[in-house]
């Protein structure tokens, strides 16, 4: 039986020792979404904050949420550069809360992940130049949904109706990831050739 990153994260002794899904999810689409991929062992550690030894108690479960981890970043990324991917089920809209606590989780988890990945992205998209406006672009609206309310009365302040924003924003969300991905791919690639 192969284990699921839910049935991984149920586990009562790694209770608030790991990101949820939502932000494990939200993290591992930055990783995937990073225009030099960075190995997951350099990485890992931070689904458990950081820290230098592991919160599992053996190496199996250990190794299983690995490859569940890595697995997920490798559909993300393919689904990234082939324009397929598409929200989590759980992250949705939502009438009462503007956004999902899942939507949240996951724009949080990718925030936190950006900024591992924050200096490649700066490298090869400079302020000033047009593709930073897209890398702009994509965090405001991910931050947006991380923080609806702060973004709701910013949005009123201006005298804009915010709650069509959040609809069109978030409905924008995959096909955003998948183009920042594909242009951050294409300038990565197009340095290494330089660099040879």
């Amino acid at each position: 039986m192969s284990l699921s990153l839910t049935t991984i994260l149920s586990n009562p002794e790694l209770e608030n020792k790991l990101l949820t899904e939502a932000q494990t999810q939200g993290f591992i689409a930055a990783m995937a979404a990073a225009p030099n991929l960075i190995n997951p062992n350099e990485w890992l550690a931070f689904l458990w904050g950081g820290e230098e030894t592991s919160p599992f108690t053996n190496a199996e479960d250990l190794e299983a949420y690995a490859n569940i981890v890595v697995n997920l970043w490798n559909d993300y990324r393919e689904a990234f550069l082939s324009g397929t991917w598409q929200w989590p089920e759980e992250c949705k809209l939502d009438d009462e809360e503007i956004v999902t606590s899942e939507t949240r989780q996951f724009s949080e988890g990718l925030l936190q992940g950006w900024q591992l990945t924050r200096d490649d992205w700066e490298t090869l998209m400079p302020e000033e130049s047009e593709n930073n406006a897209l890398l702009g672009g994509v965090l405001l609206s991910i931050s947006m949904l991380f923080d609806p309310e702060t973004a709701l009365s910013a949005l009123e302040e201006q005298g804009i109706e915010g709650l069509g924003e959040f609809t069109e924003i978030y409905n924008a969300v995959p096909m955003m990831l998948s183009g920042l991905t594909m242009r951050g791919y294409e300038l990565a690639e197009a340095e290494a050739s330089r660099d040879e």
